[in-house]
């Protein structure tokens, strides 16, 4: 017994003692210094997320932005893209002097009239100041997402833009540049339609108004698509007022496609455009525009990369309204009580089945934001009525925060409420800080400073519970000069990171710490197209002589999991991130 004790000791010091070559920042020479191990190769128990009281702080970033959020990105230079749309010729922002006005016909008196307002901006998240951008195709109620060179691509819209391929940013842009448009470049309308990101970079546009169809954007720029696909089940799925319009995507953990539509779902494979599953319809009520529910992948965890199969998928939706509240609101301008249940469903199980639970509050119009922490935040909308001018009231002021990885009826809860409605047309991102980004509101057909729910241009700043300054003491920083910022599939990178001095972080093990990587969505009508958030798998973590840490991290495995782009970097230690940091995913090193 005291030979085998003898064993065990010698080898756990061997493993502690683990050599590692490292470079020091200072003098660029390689020294060999004697790094412990934290948690050792596997996982260890993880301690349970740091406990705070605060139920999250709201703040005034911008009294006037200039233009309503109706649609927005984050983009990877720290800017938000936001647009709404042309064709009511106003919003509060006008072009700066010396810039040329957009000629335009007016369509009631035919006469030759120029446009001075902006419809478009661009909003600098250092400095809360917008730049004026112009757009000439109007792009009210498209799509869009960020495509994997870093720019924007935006399609359809209404008129004479409902066929328009836009593009801005990217790296043929240098400094200050402006949004590049293509008309007639989609084969069929495209207003209410969604656009998701495939694994190979490419984008589908699925539906819009009238469009029972979908098609694949050109991956070159300027060129224009060449096929249409008929899609049967958007028409299926159409009721009397369609609710059946920004159709919930998401690429699954397999390439296919889950696209959920009104109350029924399916997936598609994108390579051969054939259906390959259907799933249970969800009863209730409508999801989908103008009902307007809202739905997101949960997070998928890489924990276990090396296992065999597809990793889990989970879908949620939630919220919504009857499938007549539409034909209801429009005509009597009452408002029906919205959904109040949320329900989830793994995809990629052999056998499926939702499981419904219930939000504090009904929601209507509102977004649902994944953290980098893998909570999710239910913010924004209506508790009555539906999306549309005029159709909804009662706004719902309270965002919920929704913990996945608790059980059913312990999920929820409840955060401080805004002073401020935002109701259709409004929008929310996360930020590299953590913080979530809100803004938009605009129920009427122009702009109005005088209504009930008069047209929104103050932005504000909600800071989830995880911001809770008493939590400062155990936020990471990640090292930005010392971490990998261009990842390859399946292959390591190296995150370092340093903890405040604390005794509590003292006992810090493998188990404690999580890796995230957040794609930033594109956010209209309620819906973040092709959001998705990936826990990574953490190969090693060890300590520096200056008490920072090492992760040795493997890269999502292929664009099916993670495709082709720019992600935001969390590090989280027990429920708490780090400051976002950009990174980029291709095939290339």
């Amino acid at each position: 017994m005291a030979t085998l004790t003898t064993v065990i000791v010698v080898l756990t010091i061997l493993t502690l003692t683990l050599t590692f070559i490292v470079v020091d920042a200072k003098q660029k020479q390689k020294l060999q210094v004697p790094f412990p191990i934290l948690g050792g190769g596997v996982a260890a128990a993880a301690k349970p997320d740091f406990l705070t009281e605060s139920t999250g702080k709201w703040e005034l970033l911008s009294p006037n932005s200039g233009v309503s959020a109706m649609q927005i990105n984050l983009m990877p230079t720290n800017k938000i893209l936001v647009y709404d749309a042309t064709i009511y010729r106003l919003s509060r922002l006008q072009y700066p002097k010396g810039e040329p006005c957009v000629p335009y016909k007016d369509d009631r008196t035919q006469e030759n009239k120029i446009d001075c307002f902006a419809h478009s901006m661009e909003y600098d998240l250092a400095t809360n100041q917008v730049r004026a951008l112009k757009l000439t195709q109007d792009p009210w109620c498209s799509c869009g997402g960020l495509a994997p060179d870093g720019s924007l691509v935006s399609s359809g819209g209404f008129l004479d833009g409902t066929r328009t391929i836009r593009h801005i940013g990217g790296p043929e842009c240098k400094g200050n540049c402006d949004w590049r448009e293509y008309k007639n470049s989609l084969q069929e309308d495209r207003w209410y339609g969604t656009q998701t990101i495939l694994p190979t970079g490419d984008f589908i546009v699925i539906g819009g108004r009238r469009a029972f169809s979908y098609e694949y954007l050109p991956r070159q720029e300027g060129l224009k698509v060449d096929k249409v696909f008929f899609f049967p089940f958007l028409y299926e799925t159409s009721d009397l007022d369609e609710n059946n319009l920004y159709p919930f995507t998401h690429l699954s953990t397999d390439g296919n496609l889950f696209i959920f539509s009104n109350n029924r779902s399916l997936l598609l494979n994108p390579k051969t455009n054939k259906i390959v599953r259907t799933f249970p319809v969800l009863p209730g009520g409508s999801r989908n525009y103008p009902a307007s529910g809202s739905s997101a992948l949960l997070p998928i965890d890489l924990s276990n990369q090396d296992k065999n199969g597809p990793y889990k998928a989970e879908v949620i939706v939630c919220g919504g309204n009857s499938h007549d509240a539409f034909y209801i609101a429009e005509t009597t301008k009452t408002f029906r009580p919205s959904l109040k249940d949320c329900n989830r469903m793994v995809i990629t199980d052999k056998v499926v089945k939702w499981e419904t639970e219930q939000m504090p509050t009904s929601r209507t119009m509102g977004d649902c934001l994944i953290l980098p922490n893998g909570q999710l935040l239910f913010i924004n909308g209506a508790q009555k009525g539906t999306a549309g001018w005029w159709d909804a009231d009662s706004p719902n002021l309270r965002p919920a925060l929704y913990s996945p990885e608790k059980l059913n009826g312990q999920r929820f809860t409840e955060m401080a409420p805004t002073k401020i409605s935002r109701m259709y047309h409004s929008t929310s991102a996360v930020l590299p800080s953590g913080k979530i980004w809100v803004a938009g509101s605009n129920t009427h057909d122009t702009y109005k400073d005088i209504d009930k729910f008069p047209t929104e241009t103050r932005v504000e700043g909600f800071s989830p519970p995880y911001l809770d300054p008493i939590l400062d003491k155990y936020r990471p920083t990640i090292l930005a000069d010392f971490t990998g910022k261009n990842l390859k599939y399946g292959h390591k990178f190296e995150i370092q990171f340093s903890l405040p001095k604390d005794l509590e972080n003292d006992n810090l093990n493998k188990g404690d710490i999580k890796v995230t990587m957040y794609f930033p969505p594109f956010t209209t009508h309620g819906f973040s197209m092709s959001q998705r958030l990936l826990v990574l798998n953490i190969r090693t973590m060890s300590t520096d002589r200056n008490g920072g840490y090492s992760i040795i991290a493997l890269a999502p495995p292929s664009g099916e999991i993670a495709p082709p782009g720019y992600y935001l970097l969390y590090v989280v230690h027990r429920g708490v991130p780090s400051e976002g940091l950009w990174v980029h995913i291709d095939m290339a090193i």
